[in-house]
């Protein structure tokens, strides 16, 4: 099927002029993440810190706005809703009063002359219901070139299908995804709402204030995770994939990823964290370690067992060791602390031999 392009996205009504004051921001934009309602003010402190603001107003100092590059706008009531272009919005609004700028920080914007205050009073728009622009702005940000985070792609993608009821099938098809990230994501948030909603994990109170949703999504694709939730692949891409009979896991699964204070999660890193847990959760003996609290290298070493970390440390000693004798003629400077060490491991090679050969005549 052809994929829709970003210009058949973009909605055919005509450009009209509007009075800055008379704009709102959106206070359903999926980046803003909010845990609770808040003003124009606060969305205003929330875009000049977090979305870099300070490089679309300067560009917007020098150059003037590109009156090509309207806002979309939503009527919603009385009030002019900008459903693409907060960014945008909130430079223009620094830029016309020192006030605001005041009150968010912005004391390094350029003052700019009567001549461009003039002209960013009214700034061009375009009328728009946000149903008709959802392919646009997922092209844009879900698949794009200026893409959002994965939580508020998620959003945004749960938003398309739950509320306007377009399949995830088309939704991917028609912002040129050819890598079930759409699918994915929507997952990922339907997981993680099912959480929440069964308050087995309370995401205000995670441990940081970063949120790497992506910890999440991605981890749904292990197959001893999927297991650990009881998902089943036809029950994928559900509202609720995750059946009431392991709710209890996935709290325990989101507390593994995210922490709850003051509990700290055992995800540090993606790479090699996730791959590790998935690890430990495959195995019985490390799944009850990660229960009891054990650190995520003691339920590892637990799921792996001695016997198979024993010949795996020995083939990373092995592989280490020819690594530093291909460096030997380079690397070795005749100081005796590098001798030393050399013969600290023939010393220990030789006793593990014996210990080995000993424990091999007793089988």
């Amino acid at each position: 099927m052809r994929m829709v392009t970003q210009k058949e996205q973009m909605p055919e009504s005509p450009v009209v002029e509007v009075p800055v004051y008379e704009l709102c921001f959106n206070h359903q934009n999926p980046r803003f993440f909010l845990e609770h309602e808040q003003s124009e003010e606060d969305l205003l402190l929330r875009l000049w810190r977090d979305f870099v603001v300070d490089e679309v107003a300067l560009s917007i100092a020098h150059n003037g706005y590109f009156r090509h590059e309207p806002l979309f706008v939503a009527m919603e009531g009385d009030q002019h809703v900008v459903v693409e272009g907060n960014r945008r919005l909130a430079a223009v609004l620094l830029l016309l009063s020192g006030e605001l700028r005041e009150q968010v920080g912005a004391t390094d914007l350029p003052a700019i002359s009567s001549a461009r205050a003039k002209e960013l009073k009214k700034l061009p728009i375009i009328k728009c219901q946000r149903s008709e622009i959802w392919q646009y702005i997922g092209f844009k940000h879900v698949n794009g070139p200026q893409p959002w985070r994965s939580y508020a792609k998620a959003q945004y993608v749960a938003w398309v299908h739950n509320e306007l009821g377009t399949p995830l099938d088309d939704i991917a098809r028609m912002i040129g995804d050819r890598h079930m990230t759409v699918h994915r994501l929507y997952r990922g948030l339907m997981v993680l709402r099912q959480a929440e909603q069964a308050e087995v994990f309370d995401l205000e109170n995670r441990w940081s204030k970063h949120f790497p949703f992506s910890h999440l999504y991605a981890g749904l694709d292990y197959p001893n995770i999927r297991s650990f939730l009881g998902i089943d692949k036809g029950a994928d891409f559900r509202k609720d994939p995750v059946p009431s009979s392991h709710i209890s896991n996935l709290g325990y699964l989101c507390l593994w990823l995210y922490g709850q204070k003051p509990t700290r999660p055992l995800i540090q890193y993606q790479n090699p964290d996730l791959r590790r847990l998935e690890e430990a959760i495959g195995n019985d003996d490390g799944l009850v370690a990660l229960k009891r609290g054990l650190p995520l290298d003691v339920a590892v070493d637990i799921s792996i067992g001695d016997e198979e970390l024993f010949k795996r440390h020995l083939l990373d000693a092995r592989h280490r060791l020819q690594k530093a004798r291909s460096k030997q003629l380079t690397g070795y400077q005749g100081d005796t602390d590098t001798l030393q060490i050399a013969k600290e491991i023939l010393d220990l090679a030789d006793h593990l031999v014996l210990d080995i050969g000993s424990l091999a005549a007793q089988v």
